[in-house]
């Protein structure tokens, strides 16, 4: 299968592309590289991937429409994972352009590539944040989410009503996924395991928002990835069961689906770092802070839809899968 896969020098994006190869499919990956974080840590990850005859880089911006226009029409692709997008909450306070370009922009790109490329499937990252504000746990797909607390939150929402669009237009088929607190290794330096692990052996203390009173469905990376790709591999339909009279933002009579992808596991933020402690073999530094214009107390996935689509639910535990990173973050950077 020709796939491509854009953001694929970010975290989910290099392990995803990783097992698509390993797999024997070919991958054009695309990734602008943007500075939002460290660059040597993308191009490393790209470096997993390149040794692959099966796999072919192209640096370029999804909000560039003339480059996205230029890849669609020069390849045959049958099926897309858009993971590209201008991730953090926080970021989106200082930074709310970069936002609507990459997350607006660069996914009405994506939309009008599969569109005219008569693409077979496009799976996309939406995220847990487009919960906002709800209080029921767990988030259930079919719970209202028009009260985002973040303008990240607000653009994932977006790319979620754009698919719909599309796939009642032009009945391409969409599968839309919402990502919960994803970690591992290779991760993200912006993200909490990272900095708490950062912080821990450098000796510094560590910023706890909302007092630690925060709860996070932590879903390990290679349990995201598994769920990308059988759902990648089961290709979206209209949902017969879908009544237009009781809307159900979930399914459609378009071939368009959304799932959560969590552990469905919440895990107290105090537990957390004591887990990272103890992979670490070091005591934190703890600095106690309010919470965070744009975060919310606690998530908490239903996943339930998941598993009856394509068989499967994530798995490994929280003590795994921090190990795993502490090991790599020590190998990686030599601490």
């Amino acid at each position: 299968m020709k796939v491509l896969l854009t953001g694929v020098a970010g975290f989910i994006g290099m392990h995803t592309a990783q097992r698509l190869l390993e797999r024997g499919d070919n991958v054009v990956g695309v990734d602008n590289l943007n500075s939002y974080y460290d660059v040597r840590l993308k191009l490393d990850r790209l470096k997993r991937l390149q040794g692959h005859s099966a796999f072919e880089f192209q640096k370029i911006d999804v909000a560039d429409r003339q480059a996205m226009e230029q890849l669609f029409s020069s390849r045959t692709i049958e099926r897309v994972v858009h993971l590209a997008a201008q991730a953090g909450v926080r970021y989106s306070l200082e930074n709310p352009h970069a936002y609507i370009d990459s997350n607006v922009l660069g996914f009405m790109n994506v939309l009008e590539g599969c569109r005219h490329g008569a693409v077979e499937h496009l799976v996309y990252a939406s995220s847990s944040s487009v919960y906002g504000g709800n209080t029921r746990m767990p988030f259930s797909e079919t719970d209202n989410v028009d009260h985002p607390v973040s303008l990240y939150a607000a653009t994932k929402k977006a790319n979620e009503l754009m698919a719909h669009t599309y796939s009642h237009l032009y009945r391409l088929p969409t599968s839309g996924l919402r990502f919960f607190t994803v970690y591992g290794p290779w991760g993200r330096p912006d993200m909490a395991l990272f900095l708490f692990t950062r912080a821990i052996l450098d000796g510094t203390p560590i910023d706890v928002f909302n007092d630690g009173n925060m709860k996070r469905d932590f879903t390990y990376i290679d349990d995201i990835v598994e769920g990308i790709l059988r759902v990648l591999d089961r290709q979206a339909t209209p949902a017969a069961e879908h009544k237009p009279e009781q809307p159900n933002c979930a399914i459609s009579d378009a071939p368009y689906r959304i799932f959560n992808i969590g552990h469905q596991e919440p895990v107290p933020l105090l537990d957390f770092i004591a887990r990272i402690e103890a992979a670490v073999g070091r005591k934190a530094e703890k600095r106690l802070l309010p919470l965070q214009p744009g975060d919310v107390p606690a998530t908490y996935s239903d996943a339930h839809r998941l598993a009856e689509w394509v068989e499967y639910a994530p798995t490994t535990p929280i003590e795994t899968g921090i190990q795993r990173f502490v090991d790599w973050y020590r190998g990686y950077f030599k601490c």
